[in-house]
């Protein structure tokens, strides 16, 4: 290897797949998030692949995501989480779901519909159920359907969801029932007049630790690519995504000299460097510099020393027999993206979604 890559192994999306399937009940959906890339990987693959399991339902943030999907032929029937008013003519053209999660959200779409003459268009509905950031509140039940009622001709509803604020912090249990509670109020007041509608609340830590509360579907996004936001889970999922690089140079700093930006780092010994081809640019932020974060040469950690650089990130290999050229894993198996994030006061997301669409793919099917 003499260049940086990025490895998608769909053998192990496969394996994370059928660990949450096996988790759910026989008749419940799986919406898989393929938001952001693939949360960093290659949406395509990823989603060509789980469409081949069988998976029920995709989720995009924005509407071009959901584009991408269905240009590269997936027919898989996709949500769209977060859409803007001005593409809702090209969210109809490519038979995407939105969600519609305010008055001024549903009007615009409900006139887009009139204005293409598109009737019986499936839509989900969005309830705020305590996340405090996109959604009806409860109370809008009532003329909500009303709504849904009259303009049936135009409107599918497809869905009715909330989502959960912190189902994975066993600390605020209390508070992730109360969200589920009012859920059931909501599904129960819409149950009635759609009984067909598909119900949706929980995400990765929901299904995990609630699985009571499955109703017709569930979300799930970071455990898909490796991560299930606690350790005993960790343990049964495997990284979909393995980030490697090499050596670029080895440096030998004598007592007192310093290296990187801002002499960051001044050495207090006889002190091995090596320098990588990867920065903040290819997404390791300068958060991991001055011994924040690390990566793994030879099966042994190297910390990240100095300032991060655009391009460029320096290690201690002081004590590691390590040449030019030698490989080196910045994420994998054996260097989680948690415990790396949580190194630099991050979380396992912000790290796999920022790394930068310049570093090479290569999925790796078996």
């Amino acid at each position: 290897m003499s260049d940086t890559v990025l490895e998608i192994h769909l053998s192990n999306l496969r394996h994370n797949y059928s660990f949450l399937r096996k988790r759910l009940s026989t008749n419940t959906k799986l919406l898989a998030v393929v938001k952001a890339f693939g949360y960093g990987s290659d949406a395509v693959a990823v989603a060509t692949c789980l469409a081949e399991q069988g998976v029920d339902y995709f989720g995009v943030a924005y509407v071009h995501e959901g584009i991408a999907l269905r240009k590269a032929g997936i027919t898989t029937p996709i949500l769209v989480l977060h859409p803007q008013v001005p593409n809702f003519e090209a969210l109809i053209n490519h038979q995407l779901e939105p969600s519609l999660y305010s008055q001024r959200i549903l009007d615009a779409f409900l006139n887009k519909l009139k204005e293409t003459q598109t009737k019986n268009y499936p839509v989900h509905v969005k309830f705020n159920t305590g996340l405090n950031r996109l959604g009806f509140q409860p109370k809008d039940v009532v003329s909500l359907l009303d709504s849904m009622n009259t303009n049936s001709a135009w409107l599918h509803l497809q869905g009715v969801y909330s989502h959960l604020a912190a189902s994975d912090d066993s600390s605020e249990a209390t508070f992730t029932k109360m969200q589920l509670r009012t859920f059931v109020d909501i599904a129960s007041s819409f149950k009635v007049a759609h009984p067909n509608t598909i119900f949706h609340v929980l995400n990765t830590s929901g299904v995990l630790r609630y699985p009571d509360a499955q109703y017709d579907m569930v979300r799930t996004g970071i455990s898909l690519y490796g991560y299930g936001n606690d350790p005993s889970v960790d343990a049964q999922l495997k990284p979909v995504l393995t980030l490697k690089t090499i050596i670029s140079q080895i440096h030998v700093l004598e007592k007192g000299a310093s290296l990187g930006y801002n002499r960051a780092f001044v050495a207090t010994t006889k002190t091995k460097t090596a320098t990588l081809p990867l920065g903040h640019a290819d997404g390791i932020g300068r958060i991991y510099g001055n011994g924040n974060g690390y990566v793994m040469i030879h099966d042994q950690k190297a910390p990240i020393i100095g300032n991060v650089c655009m391009d460029m990130i320096m290690v201690d290999v002081t004590h590691i027999d390590c040449q030019e050229g030698d490989q080196v894993i910045v994420l994998g198996p054996d260097a989680s993206a948690e415990t790396l994030a949580n190194s630099a006061g991050t979380i396992s997301y912000e790290l796999i979604t920022g790394l930068s669409q310049r570093i090479k793919r290569k999925i790796m099917s078996l």
